[in-house]
């Protein structure tokens, strides 16, 4: 029986840092498609993940945290998360239970107010907390905002989601479907490469040096057995992040390559021949080049 195609549209996911936006958005989506790391501000553009539930293709916007910026990088990282709330059909506000009420939380509100957003409340990780903290809390912002519903989830272990799907199968608009039924994403295949390395560069290195590091992928090349050689850069901004990034030896190199690999090999579902090199690239944030592939404003 074919399925009906009868609805479609755009869900931005916004939120403070590390809210559980990409966790979500991998979870319903069926696979990776924006990294995931404990620190904050690990999305750096919007990543759009593609689903169908039902009789209705939703498109996922997974936007960047919002937070106080402070640097150019930061600006654009925020204007994103803002522009791809404007051009969806509804925002989804996602709360870490755990932190709740915020600066960055209030900050979010005053904005859904300036641009008088339809909007629903997701309340995430509630596997941490207690029931009656989380009515406290959810009574707390619907006073602060008029949400269209409210939804308890915890996204890593999927509790919940089930009744957020159904929710917005019904309630994105009719229309065509905008993909393939099989796709999940609209990111470039390098793009995605490069931020399978950049995910392992946050998971395994402390303080600055992730924040200070962008990784491209510099060639691509596909051979007759089915498997793929891949040359990425990782991009930092000084000499001594260039040697904790190499490590000792060339160790640490050495293990981000063979973590990232790993992953590729699963994602692509081939063999993968992976190449790191780090270099130095002084101010690569204040660089126009850097920001057009993920599609940042420079100007933000």
């Amino acid at each position: 029986m074919t399925k009906k195609k009868e609805r479609f549209g755009f869900v931005a996911v916004i939120g403070p840092p590390n809210a559980g936006k990409s966790t979500l958005i991998n979870q319903v989506v069926g696979g990776k498609v924006s990294i995931v790391t404990p620190k904050v501000q690990t999305t750096r553009a919007r990543v759009l993940g593609i689903m169908v539930h039902r009789h209705s293709q939703i498109a996922f916007i997974d936007t960047p945290g919002i937070f106080e910026p402070k640097k150019r990088l930061d600006r654009a990282m925020v204007d994103a998360a803002w522009t791809g709330s404007s051009d969806s059909d509804l925002a989804v506000l996602m709360i870490d239970v755990k932190v709740g009420v915020d600066p960055d939380a209030k900050r979010i509100l005053d904005g859904l107010r300036k641009f008088k957003k339809h909007a629903v409340l997701v309340l995430n990780k509630i596997d941490l907390v207690k029931p009656e903290e989380l009515l406290a809390l959810s009574s707390d912002f619907n006073e602060q905002f008029p949400f269209e519903k409210t939804f308890m989830i915890s996204a890593a272990k999927g509790l919940g989601v089930k009744d957020f799907l159904n929710f917005l199968a019904d309630t994105v608009p009719k229309g065509v479907w905008h993909f393939p039924e099989d796709q999940m994403s609209d990111m470039p295949v390098r793009l995605i490469a490069a931020e399978v390395t950049r995910e392992k560069l946050f998971l395994a290195l402390r303080q600055e040096v992730p924040y200070s590091a962008t990784v491209e992928t510099e060639d691509w090349e596909d051979f007759d057995d089915g498997s793929v050689k891949i040359c990425q850069t990782i991009y930092v901004e000084r000499d001594t992040q260039k040697a904790i990034v190499l490590g000792k030896g060339g160790a640490m190199v050495r293990r981000l390559s063979t973590e990232a690999r790993m992953d590729l090999k699963e994602m692509l579902d081939r063999n993968v021949h992976l190449f790191l090199f780090v270099k130095v690239r002084e101010k690569w944030m204040d660089d126009r080049e850097r920001f057009e592939p993920w599609g940042l404003n420079f100007n933000a």
